[in-house]
């Protein structure tokens, strides 16, 4: 489990949160229809600004559930939109669930071209309603393995590609391996792992860093000492430094690789 269900989402440090939105975002809950016919949930949140780039919210192992509707508001606060999505409409039917939701046998019935089909639902959705050009993929665990491998695919086409702690390695029967598919990764990407995260080792964030700059891709890797495994959760407060580096890393990436993509 990566954190708890009731768990909220950093705060944005100071500076990062739009005058006009100091008070909040409102993310509004969405049905999508995925291009084999799916149906399945999407929280999307809206700024005022004329955003640079959008984001696409890869959740955790549990989908889409309160935390990630609250981090897309956090997105909007900070000048950008963004739409988070759900993994389990094919499974399990559309959210709301109650912590008492076994996600495991769920996720193993999960293929990563549903996903990125499902992802591309959401990234027109995102673009038909806010006007979005280049879009960015943001993931976390599970999330952040998808965010990367969403960073090769021609039909999404990112902007660039972030993920949290994100597993470079496969850990069940057909799921895939990150550092077996880096050279195929076609926009910038950033990562952000923990470094006493004992379910990423050193040394396979060193051979993924090491795999982006033999295939020329623009990247930022950053480990942050002493950190576990979702460190970027309100209830380690010990670990506030950490995230609020996370949140100025990950919205000034968006910031930077949209403003590219827009020349």
């Amino acid at each position: 489990m990566c954190f708890a269900f009731e768990a909220h989402p950093p705060e944005l440090p100071a500076g990062l949160v739009l005058p006009s939105l100091a008070g909040g975002a409102s993310a509004e809950r969405l049905e999508l229809t995925s291009p084999d016919g799916t149906r399945f949930a999407a929280a999307l949140a809206a700024t005022p600004r004329d955003a640079g780039a959008g984001v696409l919210i890869l959740p955790d192992v549990r989908g889409l559930y309160g935390f990630y509707a609250e981090l897309a508001e956090r997105f909007a606060q900070a000048g950008h939109h963004a739409i988070a999505i759900d993994y389990f409409g094919r499974t399990a039917g559309p959210p709301p669930r109650d912590e008492s939701f076994d996600h495991m046998p769920h996720v193993l019935q999960t293929r990563l071209e549903q996903i990125q089909g499902d992802a591309a639902a959401a990234v027109a959705t995102l673009r038909e309603r806010t006007g979005t050009g280049p879009v960015v993929s943001v993931g976390f665990c599970f999330g952040g393995t998808q965010s990367f491998m969403a960073a090769t695919s021609a039909e999404l086409d990112l902007a660039g590609a972030a993920g949290f702690y994100g597993t470079l390695v496969a850990r069940r029967p057909g799921a895939p391996t990150v550092l077996d598919h880096t050279a195929e990764i076609r926009c910038p990407i950033l990562g952000l792992f923990g470094g006493a995260d004992e379910a990423i080792p050193p040394d396979q964030v060193e051979t993924f860093d090491r795999g982006l700059s033999e295939a020329g891709i623009d990247h930022e890797i950053v480990t942050y000492p002493g950190t576990p495994h979702s460190f970027f959760d309100r209830a380690f407060a010990e670990h506030a430094e950490a995230c609020d580096d996370a949140w100025r890393c990950v919205v000034g990436f968006v910031d930077r690789v949209g403003a590219g993509a827009r020349g």
